[in-house]
């Protein structure tokens, strides 16, 4: 695996990383695999606390390995004194600085938006935090969990009202900080964009303030809407969707689960021929989506009894074979052989150093004409110091040294 960005879309885009756990490195994650040179400053000794998350192989985090690809690795105590001079003069040789500290941290340790501009004017800078950088709560701890529930949809993955005493549920993964982490790269590059466009860019820098609150909130379809039209209070749904009809999961007689998303009317129509009932098509209680929606208990009683009669594979080809969307529920044995992600490139194998080989998720999005690629596996902390302060800021190996022996790196 190569080390540089040749062929991705944002080759010579140079990010610093001041980022730890999930969202800000998701982002800059999202930038390297296209090609970006990212450079992420971790704490000596420690780093990145996300290194320790997930599955260990040989004492390394499997789940880090992806997380953190395609990065260069510097470390740098940044309650030194020494270190925001350091940092200033990275940020000299970056386009854009990506954090996720706390509001008003940075700003104590020298490194505020005030001075990273007076080193670099042009340098555009985002802000990932749990409330943003401004409001009541801007300075509450917070993680990605605290933004699912504050923005609306721990409440709707919970199970339907009524059927448990379970806590609500969660998605399964970090996805309040990785949606944040989407949105400031797509921040990061919409600043860009207007900095240096080749026609009429303004050549400035901007900040981006991105809250995990925030980002959770703007995924929540009509769910606001509708509370203000309508005073209505979107309710949980299960496997269900409130406002579409069949389209759930479905038991299997080997125990397994189907999904199955026949809710416009061609679609339908197809599914009730398929379990030997056509006549449900035109049934006024199943007519169209509206209808199908109200009866939705009785319609997935209906699918149900006819999906029990097969195995998940045997139900998924049948559904395939009708042209009526389906798919098994998939675990991570199913995704590793699935012919479609493997021919993509989404299951991608790899070779890391530390862990030896395993398996990546391929890069999103998929440009054919200039494709992101794993370069390299989530470096060792530390790996690239010496060369990055080589590289960016021409410092001698004496002095290097010394900043080594002074424990600033």
């Amino acid at each position: 695996m190569s080390q540089d960005g040749s062929g991705g879309f944002l080759s010579g885009l140079r990010v610093l990383e001041l980022g730890h756990f999930v969202a800000a490195p998701f982002c800059t994650r999202l930038l390297a695999d296209l090609g970006a040179d990212i450079i992420k400053v971790e704490p000596p000794g420690t780093g990145d606390p996300a290194r320790l998350w997930g599955a260990q192989k040989n004492g390394n985090s499997a789940w880090w390995s992806m997380h953190s690809r395609n990065k260069r690795s510097i470390t740098v105590n940044l309650k030194h004194p020494k270190a925001a001079g350091l940092i200033l003069r990275l940020a000299t040789q970056c386009d854009a600085l990506v954090e996720n500290f706390r509001p008003g941290q940075l700003a104590k340790m020298g490194l505020s938006a005030r001075e990273l501009r007076a080193a670099r004017p042009d340098l555009v800078i985002a802000q990932i935090s749990g409330f943003g950088q401004d409001g009541p709560f801007r300075d509450r701890a917070a993680f990605g969990v605290i933004g699912e529930a504050m923005g609306g949809l721990r409440h709707l993955t919970n199970h339907p009202p009524g059927t448990s005493d379970l806590p609500p549920v969660r998605v399964g993964v970090s996805i309040g900080d990785s949606i944040a982490g989407l949105y400031a790269a797509f921040g990061v590059m919409a600043a860009l964009w207007q900095r240096d466009r080749a026609k009429g860019g303004d050549g400035q820098g901007r900040t981006m303030d991105v809250a995990l609150t925030d980002s959770i909130l703007s995924m929540m379809e009509g769910l606001l809407p509708e509370y203000g039209a309508l005073g209505t209070v979107r309710q949980p749904t299960g496997s269900r969707i409130a406002t579409a009809a069949p389209s759930s999961a479905y038991p299997t007689s080997d125990g397994k689960w189907i999904l199955i998303a026949g809710n416009s009317n061609p679609l339908f129509a197809k599914l009730a021929a398929l379990i030997g009932r056509p006549e449900l098509a035109k049934d006024p209680k199943f007519v169209d989506n509206p209808s199908r929606v109200k009866n939705v208990d009785e319609l997935d009683r209906i699918i149900g009894d006819w999906t029990r009669q097969f195995t998940a594979a045997e139900v998924d080809e049948k559904l395939s074979a009708a042209d009526v969307p389906s798919t098994t529920v998939y675990t991570a044995a199913e995704v590793a052989a699935d012919p479609q992600y493997r021919h993509r490139g989404m299951v991608q194998e790899v070779d890391d150093p530390l862990i030896g080989r395993l398996l990546h998720v391929g890069v999103v999005p998929h440009i054919p004409d200039a494709p992101g690629r794993v370069r390299w596996t989530g470096p060792a902390l530390g790996a690239h110091t010496d060369e990055v302060l080589t590289e960016l800021l021409d410092l001698k190996a004496d002095e290097v040294a010394a900043l080594h022996q002074e424990g600033v790196v």
